[in-house]
């Protein structure tokens, strides 16, 4: 059973700085694709980064010069490192990773962690 498991938020003052980190356990393959999510109240769940396998990475643009995204492959973990925070910034925050399989690509999510920014 591949699961997900974040760590990291917490609550921090505008311009403060957190480190998000995700552990993916249950399979010895690493994911094609790792990165994270943000969902803030009432709102959809959108991009915030993600790094591909070769180390391509995509962020949203709200996030593009603050918000960097690591991965260690033989950790399975992947990190965001969050700078220069927001109060927009405020969500949850999920863990995504994906895998093909079949010709099909399976996605899981981990349990989301809070990000709360004070302004």
């Amino acid at each position: 059973q591949v699961q997900l498991v974040e760590s990291g938020g917490g609550l921090v003052q505008t311009g403060g700085s957190l480190t998000l980190s995700c552990i993916v356990s249950g399979t010895r393959v690493s994911p094609n694709t790792m990165g994270w999510y943000r969902q803030a109240p009432g709102q959809p769940r959108v991009l915030v980064a993600t790094i591909s396998s070769g180390d391509n990475t995509d962020y949203a643009d709200s996030v593009k010069g603050r918000f960097t995204i690591s991965k260690d492959n033989a950790k399975k973990t992947v990190n965001l490192q969050m700078n220069s925070l927001k109060p927009e910034d405020t969500s949850v925050y999920y863990c995504y990773a994906d895998w093909s399989a079949f010709g099909k690509v399976v996605n899981y999510w981990g349990q989301g962690t809070q990000v709360t920014v004070s302004s």
